[in-house]
């Protein structure tokens, strides 16, 4: 774990993690954060984290901000909005052709 953190934290590659610290290699630190991920350990952490800073009034909110790209849409989004035309000219735009052809 420690050697999972230290990477993350510093941004250095798994191949450079220092043997001197005793976290091990960094190939088996990736190794166990890839199984971790898709055993869903991480979300659990997280909750179990959250829980407990509710628990404890030390939530604070007054700085959040949503990544509006990591939020499923209500409706789905399977379709596309008609794409408007780019510029005043009557000429053909391959952005908006009825035929999906960019030239004629």
């Amino acid at each position: 774990m420690n050697g999972i953190l230290f990477v993350l934290r510093t941004g250095i590659g798994w191949e450079h993690l220092p043997q001197e610290l005793g976290y091990g290699s960094g190939m088996t630190c990736w190794r166990r954060l890839r199984a971790w991920q898709a055993a869903g350990v991480w979300h659990w952490l997280h909750l179990v984290l959250l829980a407990e800073l509710r628990g404890a009034g030390q939530l604070d909110f007054s700085r959040a901000c949503v990544d509006g790209a990591s939020v499923a849409s209500p409706r789905g989004a399977n379709s596309r909005g008609r794409t408007r035309r780019t510029g005043a000219s009557l000429a053909a735009n391959a952005t908006s052709s009825p035929t999906g052809k960019a030239c004629r």
